[in-house]
């Protein structure tokens, strides 16, 4: 299982990012994907899920009517499109397979860093 995420950087309060997650070594279009974040000196914290044909997602409290997850299966990508960020949303973001919170570390990709900074 290879997971790579890009897409992240450095934005002003209010602005948008979209993360890209490539898939590799796994058959994508058969798994629940998710999100996880990790802010400094904190433990993760889910982002969101969904499953493999995109019907159904689930969001985190923290995130819910600003992040949007899809996933495009011909393309073995996984998206997640931030927008009003916030400086709380500073975090390093990692894609991993399964759902939900209690994804073992080993099924999570190196991660990208997000930043939101005036």
């Amino acid at each position: 299982v290879q997971l790579v995420e890009s897409g992240g950087g450095m934005v002003q309060p209010g602005g948008s990012l979209r993360l890209v997650c490539a898939g590799s070594g796994f058959t994508f279009s058969r798994n629940d994907m998710t999100w996880v974040r990790q802010a400094p000196g904190k433990g993760p914290e889910w982002v969101a899920s969904i499953n493999p044909t995109g019907l159904v997602i689930k969001y985190g409290d923290s995130v819910k009517g600003r992040f949007t997850i899809s996933r495009d299966n011909a393309e073995n990508t996984l998206y997640l499109q931030m927008n009003n960020l916030k400086p709380e949303d500073t975090a390093l973001y990692y894609c991993g397979r399964g759902w939900g919170p209690n994804i073992p570390r080993h099924e999570w990709g190196q991660g990208t860093q997000v930043t939101v900074s005036s």
